[in-house]
């Protein structure tokens, strides 16, 4: 499993760009459950879950949540930001290919392409079946992809995020090698630069990973081989109402699974 561990273990950085209201994320999640499974959440895990943005909407919104990470860094930042928000989460540090609950969940979610860390077949499976045994009778699970339009074999977006809080300036430079996907494998090699200027003390730190890319065929393909979820739905935003399509409005690539059985 690849990760670019030297931005992740700089969370307080990460999250002066990130930090954003996902209160319409949380709509889709609770929208897409009561459409293939019916009724309400109940509980729900973030898979890869950095700071907990994800889960700490649910929690506020009183639904039992798990924020699962490998990262103990991000852990320990998103149960600060849980604590001064007055929101109750359960954090567990572990491999999302191999992990354990002590209650299944009615959902399940893994956020901003926190899935393309996983760069072979065996683990894309290991990790739909450990899901899988997380979840609840016809649970649902939720991966939130970049859309082909941004990264595809023929191009890789380069991205610049930008975020200032607190007289801390950050500026993220992702894709700074020109990245190509390997045309066999579906992996990239991607660099990226972390800018700071934390009150006049300026910091760049450079990181590098691989990343998969994945399309839809091959997700639907590696969760039914999995024997563990199937894929109900395809959609391009964080709305139940767009599809995944070629339209301006299709911005992600938003697959939903059901466990089977």
């Amino acid at each position: 499993m690849a990760e670019h561990c030297n931005l992740y273990d700089r969370a307080m950085y990460y999250d002066v760009i990130f930090k954003r209201d996902v209160s319409s994320e949380v709509k889709f999640v609770k929208d897409v459950y009561a459409k293939y499974h019916g009724g309400t959440i109940g509980s729900v895990l973030d898979v890869a879950c950095g700071p907990g943005y994800h889960a700490r909407g649910f929690a506020r919104d009183g639904v039992k949540t798990w924020g699962l990470d490998l990262r103990a860094e991000m852990l320990r930042y998103a149960d600060d930001e849980a604590k001064k928000e007055g929101a109750t989460v359960s954090w567990l540090e572990a491999d999302m290919r191999n992990f354990k609950l002590p209650n299944p969940v009615d959902a399940a979610f893994c956020m901003f392409d926190g899935l393309d860390c996983l760069l072979t077949n065996d683990n894309l499976a290991k990790h739909f079946q450990a899901v899988a045994a997380n979840l609840t009778p016809k649970g649902i699970y939720i991966v939130d992809l970049s859309h082909p339009t941004e990264v595809s074999f023929s191009h890789y977006k380069k991205f610049h995020y930008h975020g200032e809080r607190d007289g801390i300036v950050v500026d993220i430079h992702w894709a700074t090698n020109d990245p190509k996907y390997d045309l066999a494998t579906g992996i990239a090699h991607v660099a990226l630069e972390l800018h700071v200027n934390d009150n006049g003390r300026k910091i760049v730190v450079k990181d590098e990973a691989d990343e998969r890319l994945l399309f839809p065929q091959e997700l639907s393909l590696l969760a039914a081989q999995s024997k563990a979820l199937e894929v109900v739905g395809w959609y391009g935003d964080f709305s139940i109402k767009q599809p995944l399509d070629h339209s301006p409005k299709s911005r992600r690539m938003i697959g939903v699974f059901q466990k089977v059985g």
